[in-house]
């Protein structure tokens, strides 16, 4: 269902129609107005320049942010990766510590399984 919400950016009456929720229009709309008085606060420029340079700024920003959020998700990906690994080695290091903890056990089982060397006599002396 499409909203329609009137919103007044840089003095001027704008109505918005959209899916998304007014709050969220009214949102956006704010931020606009923000970034157009901002620039016409800053510079003696006409509305219609200062709403180009504005949506110049937000488009900046815009792909800042894209290329923030790219660097993310690949920092991520990296880190997912070797979350991969160190968990690979670590079960490949419990696997052995369990064999040599076998292999150890088993080495008890037949020592004591098999009757004990008799201890060497002792050379008597004369």
């Amino acid at each position: 269902m499409k909203n329609r919400i009137t919103v007044i950016i840089a003095g001027q009456e704008y109505t918005l129609v959209a899916t998304e929720e007014a709050g969220y229009l009214q949102k956006v709309a704010a931020h606009v107005d923000a970034k157009v008085r901002e620039v016409l606060d800053s510079a003696k420029v006409s509305m219609v320049d200062g709403a180009v340079l504005a949506a110049v700024n937000i488009a900046d920003e815009y792909f800042k942010q894209v290329e923030t959020a790219e660097n993310l998700r690949r920092q991520l990906k990296e880190y997912l990766e070797e979350s991969t690994k160190v968990k690979m080695e670590l079960s490949e290091a419990k696997r052995e510590i369990f064999r040599l903890q076998n292999r150890r056990q088993g080495g008890k089982s037949q020592a004591q399984s098999q009757p004990a060397a008799p201890a060497p006599e002792e050379p008597q002396s004369k």
